[in-house]
């Protein structure tokens, strides 16, 4: 039998404070409803906007991104999974900024580029936050770390 359910588990555990709840309500719900933009309003945030920036194959992979903001952005908004719903979302914030801060940095200079990125950056150091301290003491990661479930045998 693996171990891999008992070391989900012991990913799931924390100390981080109870306030660690406001870190994941802002970054959970900003990704959550960026994915849900890019079904709803496809031509500006969607299929149209990863056509207008050069990403390849943009009808699949603008879906495929709003699919993973959308559950990702949940799973944090709960604290379920945290650590590991952090990871696609770190990709993500990554690929945004790559797409398109460089090249604002490299046509205009620093300024406007900062000035776009804000969001950006910041939803990169809160995922970077959770995925070192985890989904905190209100979360369904505790709850359930501390379950009298025994890990399963070796």
């Amino acid at each position: 039998m693996s171990k891999y359910p008992g070391a989900i588990r012991r990913s799931m555990r924390t100390n981080a404070p109870a306030a660690v709840i406001l870190i994941r309500l802002l970054t959970g719900a900003v990704f959550f409803f960026e994915g849900i933009k890019k079904f709803l309003l496809a031509a500006d945030w969607g299929v149209g906007r990863f056509t207008k920036i050069g990403i390849p194959a943009p009808g699949v992979l603008a879906p495929f991104v709003g699919a993973v903001e959308i559950l990702c952005g949940f799973l944090v908004l709960w604290g379920l999974l945290t650590r590991f719903a952090a990871v696609p979302l770190i990709i993500v914030i990554s690929v945004a900024i790559a797409t398109t801060k460089v090249p604002i940095l490299l046509n205009s200079g620093f300024w406007p580029m900062e000035d776009h990125a804000r969001t950006d950056y910041s939803m990169l150091m809160g995922l970077l936050f959770l995925l070192v301290v985890g989904g905190g003491r209100w979360s369904l990661d505790t709850l359930l770390s501390k379950s009298k479930l025994p890990d399963p045998p070796a």
